[in-house]
């Protein structure tokens, strides 16, 4: 595949959507940026499981998405890494909408946190945590 310039598409204090130039959008969470990290280590102390690296913010957006936008979820692969979560999607109108759809999603939680504690205390023991 022939390589062509990547464009931000958009931006936010601690998300970013943008094309990678190889045919894929690309949602980047970053997770120890103030406000998600002082969130992760809340999510850490209601649930000793929930150590919220990328890998367990993948396990978190999985089960979140599931239940709440299994349309997103099949479009996406995701590469987490120890302070990023990444997401892919294939490069299209109908995935940019979709990654917009789940940067919102990532915001919201983030900025009403005490839905993220609420799902933890009644679900978290259903998450798949790394």
């Amino acid at each position: 595949m022939e390589e062509k310039e990547g464009r931000m598409i958009w931006t936010h204090e601690y998300v970013q959507i943008y094309t990678n130039g190889y045919g894929n959008i690309v949602l980047l969470f970053e997770n120890e940026k103030d406000k998600p990290l002082a969130i992760g280590q809340k999510m850490n102390e209601i649930n000793e499981d929930a150590y919220m690296n990328g890998y367990n913010w993948d396990a978190f957006f999985n089960y979140y998405l599931a239940e709440n936008a299994p349309d997103i979820l099949e479009s996406i692969d995701s590469d987490p890494e120890a302070g990023t979560y990444v997401s892919y999607f294939e490069e299209n109108e109908e995935n940019e909408e979709k990654a917009k759809r789940f940067a919102d999603i990532i915001i919201s939680l983030i900025e009403h946190e005490e839905d993220i504690y609420e799902i933890l205390r009644k679900k978290g023991d259903e998450i798949e945590w790394d």
